[in-house]
């Protein structure tokens, strides 16, 4: 008997991708029906920051979650450049473009995450850059390709690997930030400064205590960047990095219960029978953790979208993941596993010596702890230890301390902290 149900996705994001993925892997011969506003099939994000912004050639073909043929090869309806305007949770309807109405057995929201904006004086000039597409990507990169000056506007990861491609093309870059620190808030004093120290070694130049208060141009064009310390800086390009807001827009539409994203519980539920939702947009009641979180990277995407899928097919899945990011940045690449909300833990743990010396990134590993336990940990250049960190996170939110002047050690092998 044919299966006449109907899986809608709502965000042809990697999330989304991945869901439609699991839904077929895990033989699912109902309609599969993936939305997405842009006009771009489903990609990933983390090369438009580091790879594709550097000109690496090939690396906007590798962001693509699936080749071209693969939605249709797996039976799936992808639409593009369709935009859901009204979702009706106890009709089980979504409309599309104002106009025309889908009804859905299961839905799946995985509409992702939109720039924070600058609304200054200027701000539509030539030259003022974002970066959350890959259109977006593709712009900036064009844009720093013929840069002579590069402010960058906000110092957080976005801001920081942005940074590094503008110097990577041989412009002059300067960061502003309202924070004392780079990623100070995300990583703490001691271990920020190791980024300001990177950036510096490499030809930055930052602007702590302060951000974007106006841009200049002439013709149309970007010439310079006011401060809100009455600098003014030459720029023939700013790139604003301040940061993403949950696109929780349709969510709000149907009534669903939001805060800082769509609320869900483990197993990717919201508050409206049969949808669920994954990816940025999820406000997460982590089952490890003990806390809402909302969690803005791409393993999170990836992993959720999987568990979503499965969610749907109605499996008890319970999404559990360690949080987990990477950054790439000069000479320095970095993954981190765990949660340390600021203010949450007591000891910074550096096994290793985390200095800069002559502009290289050091190997190090970095632990954040509360009370002996690992709460976060974090391996720049030392690598094939992620397993054994997020072992280390897992015992640590389980309650179990480990003994920090060994977890220190080097010589110890992580794994035997908790044998």
């Amino acid at each position: 008997m044919a299966d006449e149900r109907i899986f809608v996705i709502v965000g042809a994001s990697l999330a989304g991708a991945k869901a439609a993925e699991t839904l077929r892997a895990e033989g699912f011969t109902g309609k599969v029906v993936l939305i997405g506003e842009e006009m771009e099939r489903p990609y990933e994000r983390p090369p438009l920051s580091k790879g594709h912004l550097q000109g690496k050639e090939g690396a906007r073909e590798k962001a693509f979650v699936h080749s071209p043929d693969w939605y249709a090869d797996n039976d799936v309806d992808l639409r593009l450049a369709t935009r859901v305007t009204h979702l009706d949770p106890a009709a089980h309807t979504i409309t599309l473009d104002g106009v025309d109405e889908l009804r859905y057995d299961k839905l799946l929201l995985t509409t992702g995450s939109r720039v924070r904006t600058l609304d200054i004086p200027g701000s539509d000039l030539t030259g003022v850059r974002y970066l959350r597409t890959i259109d977006e990507s593709d712009a900036l990169l064009d844009h720093l390709r013929k840069a002579a000056n590069v402010v960058v506007i906000g110092a957080g990861w976005i801001g920081l690997e942005t940074a590094a491609a503008a110097r990577h093309h041989g412009a002059n870059v300067t960061v502003a930030e309202m924070a004392d620190l780079p990623l100070q808030r995300v990583l703490g004093d001691e271990v920020a400064a190791i980024f300001a120290e990177l950036h510096r070694a490499n030809g930055v130049d930052f602007r702590f205590g302060t951000s974007a208060a106006e841009f200049r141009g002439s013709d149309g064009r970007l010439t310079s960047v006011v401060l809100s310390d009455g600098t003014e800086l030459p720029a023939d390009v700013a790139v604003i990095g301040i940061g993403i807001r949950p696109s929780t827009e349709l969510a709000v539409d149907g009534g669903l219960a939001v805060d800082n994203g769509i609320l869900v519980d483990a197993n990717l539920r919201t508050s409206a029978e049969d949808v669920y939702a994954a990816g940025d947009v999820v406000n997460l009641n982590h089952p490890l953790l003990g806390e809402r979180v909302r969690v803005e990277h791409w393993a999170n995407a990836l992993n959720g979208g999987k568990y979503a899928g499965r969610a749907l097919l109605g499996e008890d899945v319970v999404y559990d993941r360690v949080p987990y990011f990477f950054s790439d940045q000069y000479d320095l690449g970095m993954e981190y596993s765990g949660y340390a909300a600021p203010g949450g833990y007591d000891r910074v743990v550096f096994r290793g010596d985390p200095s800069i010396v002559d502009g290289k990134a050091p190997e190090v590993v970095v632990f954040w702890t509360k009370d002996g336990r690992v709460l976060a940990g974090m391996n720049v250049n030392v690598w094939d230890v992620t397993d054994d960190i997020q072992n280390l996170v897992r015992a640590g939110f389980a309650g179990r301390a480990v003994d920090l002047d060994r977890l220190a050690d080097p010589e110890v092998p992580l794994a035997d902290l908790l044998a």
